[in-house]
């Protein structure tokens, strides 16, 4: 079991999937640069970071849901959490994650909503067998089934991000093309652009204080 104080987000998880070196940039060096997709998504999340309840069709729903898990080391918050009633009377919780795209070709989506029902289960005791990715591009709904397949990679992961964040250290750069779907590639990449990592944070900073 992990301290308070040795919690990781949540969110960690999903950055780590997509790209280590952004795990790292976000949690690691505080780095974050906005862009229109990430101002999107965040402008999606603005009802659900609300928090709060609602009853629906006989339905229990819950927003912005405190999570954590002393035995993988995680905290942060579902978007939303269902409670759907169940033959024997008691309610099943079921996770929802807002996304504002649409379904992603890895599976860093599943992976982090997988985490938080992992959360649900050692936080109400019970079985929390599936949830749902909610892509706003879309308007479209898609259940997950939290198998042993996906359960394993989760902690898996979570346990690579807090071996990276125990490590203190941000790995290089991909060999791959840039991403530029990704908001922090003018900082993760700038010599792409002919400029140095040291020119470029100076001329960020030089631009804040003005």
């Amino acid at each position: 079991m992990y301290e308070e104080d040795d919690l990781i987000p949540l969110s960690a998880l999903q950055h780590f999937v997509v790209c280590p070196r952004q795990c790292a940039l976000i949690h690691l060096e505080q780095l974050w640069i906005e862009n229109s997709r990430t101002a999107e998504g965040r402008a999606a999340h603005e009802r659900v970071d609300r928090g709060g309840a609602e009853q629906r069709d006989g339905q229990h729903r819950a927003f912005g849901m405190s999570l954590r898990s002393l035995a993988l080391g995680l905290v942060g918050k579902a978007d939303a959490v269902e409670f759907h009633p169940a033959a024997n009377g008691e309610a099943v919780p079921f996770p929802v994650e807002h996304k504002r795209g649409r379904p992603k070709k890895g599976d860093e989506d599943r992976v982090q909503l997988c985490a938080q029902a992992l959360c649900l289960e050692e936080v109400l005791g019970i079985p929390v067998p599936a949830g749902a990715l909610f892509y706003g591009e879309k308007r479209r709904r898609l259940e997950v089934s939290f198998d042993a397949a996906l359960r394993a990679r989760t902690a898996a992961v979570a346990a690579s991000v807090r071996a990276m964040f125990e490590a203190n250290t941000t790995p290089p750069p991909p060999d791959a093309a840039p991403c530029r779907n990704c908001s922090l590639e003018p900082a993760c990449r700038p010599d792409t652009r002919g400029r140095s990592v040291a020119r470029w944070l100076a001329r960020r900073l030089a631009e804040e204080d003005t």
